[in-house]
């Protein structure tokens, strides 16, 4: 459901641009809104000076239209003219005009303003007794104009926040797949040089027997078989691998003898056991998947840190025909630091490594699986629990 959500709107960037959009008509419907107070309150303004112009008017008192306009209008904040019954500019505030206003070219811009204003706002006529007086013009103030630019510089500010977020994104991602690709490498290198090494030393016996023991043959036949099967995990990754119904005891029986050899090499006393329920089978593709295995119980033999160390591989059914597989062991533990950063590629708290490996057991269980895999439990200084969680057939 989550995956098809995303593919319908777009993937992250399309999602991105929507919630811009969504900010900027969210802005845009709230600033109109305060755009419609203001030009009512200057409506109010301007009717109460209509009323007063016509009661001046009826005294035909020249000093009580310029005390009007001085202490009334004047200390309005938008752009005011009154014009005569023809629409012809008797006076006018809070406008600049190229010149004196008796001039041809200011008489021109003020018809002009007034065609503007008459468009945009319907204009309050005079009235003294029933006769028209003329017409009050009036526009927006300042303070309204900075309002109605202030969603667009708001949506450009957060455009812009979001596409540096998504080129540093961009350039994040692409670290870190420059950065798997030479741990990618480097595991290749190490994953084929234990059997490349192991057969040389089988051909340097051979030279000094030249008639090979059948117990030499078979070990060679080991690590070729190990070749290919290093060779058949890196092919198939970052491709979609072919998954067929496959027991999962079988495959981790094999992890588990691979792991069991591997366990002197490292020098710890470590006891491994298994736990297999009955589970109903699973679409795997199993040189992947017993893969990933093989790192996250790699990951635990390294967190090893006590003399009796125990590791445990347990299968087992739940409900919804899910199959659970956990990793049990009583290392190191994790701290919650450790945690979150487990998954990251590249995070590793040995001395030495890359930090691929649980990383590439998420994506192989996850993205080609369909599984899910997270740490299901884990305490500094007492162990970790590792689960996958896959659907059955």
């Amino acid at each position: 459901m989550k995956s098809a959500w995303m593919r319908f709107f777009g993937g992250y960037k399309g999602l991105l641009f929507i919630l811009v959009m969504a900010v900027g008509l969210a802005l845009h419907l709230y600033i109109q809104r305060i755009v419609d107070q203001l030009r009512d309150e200057a409506r109010e303004h301007v009717l109460f000076y209509a009323q007063m112009y016509a009661m001046a008017a009826e005294t035909d008192s020249p000093a009580d239209l310029s005390f009007l306009f001085d202490q009334v209008i004047s200390k309005t904040s938008f752009p005011l003219i009154l014009t005569g019954p023809d629409t012809v500019a008797v006076s006018y505030k809070g406008i600049v005009l190229p010149g004196p206003d008796t001039s041809a070219v200011a008489r021109h811009r003020l018809a002009r303003m007034i065609e503007k204003m008459d468009r945009e706002i319907d204009p309050v006529p005079v009235r003294y007794r029933n006769i028209l007086l003329g017409y009050l013009y009036y526009g927006d103030s300042r303070l309204i104009d900075q309002l109605r630019l202030l969603p667009y510089v708001q949506v450009g500010l957060i455009g812009l926040l979001v596409l540096v977020g998504l080129l540093g994104s961009a350039h994040i991602k692409k670290s870190e797949e420059r950065y798997i690709w030479v741990g990618m490498a480097k595991e290749t290198a190490h994953q084929l040089g234990t059997p490349i090494s192991s057969l040389m030393g089988w051909v340097e016996m051979m030279r000094a027997n030249p008639l090979p023991a059948k117990d030499m043959t078979a070990e060679m036949e080991k690590d070729l078989l190990r070749l290919r099967q290093v060779t058949q995990r890196f092919s198939q990754i970052g491709s979609r691998p072919d998954l067929k119904k496959t027991a999962l005891r079988l495959v981790l029986e094999e992890v588990a003898r691979y792991i069991g050899r591997r366990i002197p090499q490292v020098g710890k006393k470590v006891s491994l056991s298994e736990k297999y329920a009955e589970v109903p089978m699973a679409d795997l593709n199993p040189e992947l998947f017993q893969w990933a295995v093989e790192n996250i119980m790699k990951n635990a033999l390294d967190a090893m840190d006590k003399e009796d160390g125990k590791l445990e591989i347990r299968l087992s059914g739940a409900a919804g025909r899910k199959i659970r597989i956990e990793i049990a062991d009583n290392g190191r533990g994790m701290d919650e630091r450790t945690r979150k950063r487990a998954f990251k590629p590249g995070y590793t708290t040995k001395k030495r490594g890359w930090g691929l490996g649980l990383s590439l057991a998420r994506r192989i269980i996850e993205d080609y699986h369909g599984g899910r895999l997270l740490i299901q439990e884990t305490h500094p200084g007492t162990g970790t629990v590792m689960r996958i969680e896959l659907k059955g057939n």
